[in-house]
């Protein structure tokens, strides 16, 4: 049997990990405005983004950033699931009417509160709790190198367990998005991005109500612990977004049409997915 894949080897360039260190180690605390990127103006506490843009991006950065700059989120609902340290509600929030944050693991939730108060913004909610399925509490893994990719899927956590002699834990409360917005009165999502480190479908099952009533766009992230498993979770989520009757699914790297017969050009990357063509 192949031995299981080094989880920091495996999910990140050398670049990554050496960008993680120094912003986790050395720079952790610097209060910066940011050169560059989506959120070029803004003040950000921690990260990198004081240096030269060939210092701490890739291309795959900057396909990214020319797909979300292309969105029209002007006037928008926009929640973002999974924020990590919040660069992406910044950058929503410069344009949406409302953005609503998701971000369970305790550190990074601070500093997205940290990031949104530096900047003064106020059509953000910050939220530190899990999205997922059903209500119930999730233990967190994650390399303390690789913080922003905290993760509860199973074969994720027994990749970085079989292979991160140091990896950490942090217990969550899980919350379905259905309930939580008839629970707290949320606003209904018009675009809503989801990355959560393997547990993209869970967040989806947990959200079908608000899904079926107001069809919002998504844009996710997709992960998983090898190339197997991540061409099985791209098939299930084009299957579960398919009979919730999105029509198109974008692979944005690509820009391929991704259906249930092509579905593992979406096992890296992002998609984006409407439930009619734009």
């Amino acid at each position: 049997m192949d031995p299981t894949p080094h989880f920091r080897h495996s999910h990140f360039s050398l670049k990554d990990q050496i960008i993680s260190f120094l912003s986790e180690k050395l720079f952790e605390n610097r209060i910066y405005t940011v050169r560059h990127g989506l959120i070029r103006g803004m003040k950000r506490k921690g990260g990198l983004g004081f240096l030269p843009a060939a210092f701490s991006r890739s291309a795959r950065n900057d396909i990214e950033e020319a797909f979300l700059r292309s969105l029209n989120l002007s006037g928008k609902v926009v929640y973002d699931i999974g924020a990590f340290q919040g660069i992406m509600t910044l950058f929503f929030a410069q344009q949406a009417k409302v953005v609503v944050t998701y971000e369970p693991h305790p550190a990074s939730y601070q500093r997205v509160l940290e990031n949104v108060q530096l900047n003064a913004l106020r059509n953000v909610t910050v939220l530190n709790r899990a999205l997922g399925e059903e209500e119930s509490t999730l233990t967190l893994v994650y390399d303390p190198r690789m913080p922003g990719a905290a993760t509860g899927d199973p074969a994720i956590v027994q990749q970085i367990r079989s292979t991160i002699s140091e990896a950490a834990t942090v217990e969550v409360p899980v919350v379905c998005l259905d309930d939580d917005l008839a629970r707290h009165n949320l606003p209904w999502p018009d675009f809503v991005k989801i990355d959560v480190e393997g547990m993209e479908l869970a967040v989806l099952r947990g959200m079908q109500k608000t899904l079926a009533a107001c069809h919002p766009a998504l844009y996710l992230e997709m992960h998983g612990a090898t190339q197997e498993e991540k061409k099985r979770k791209a098939l299930a989520i084009v299957q579960f977004l398919s009979v919730a009757d999105y029509r198109r699914i974008l692979h944005v790297e690509t820009g391929t049409i991704v259906t249930m017969s092509n579905s593992a050009v979406a096992n890296e990357g992002h998609i984006y997915c409407t439930v009619v063509a734009d």
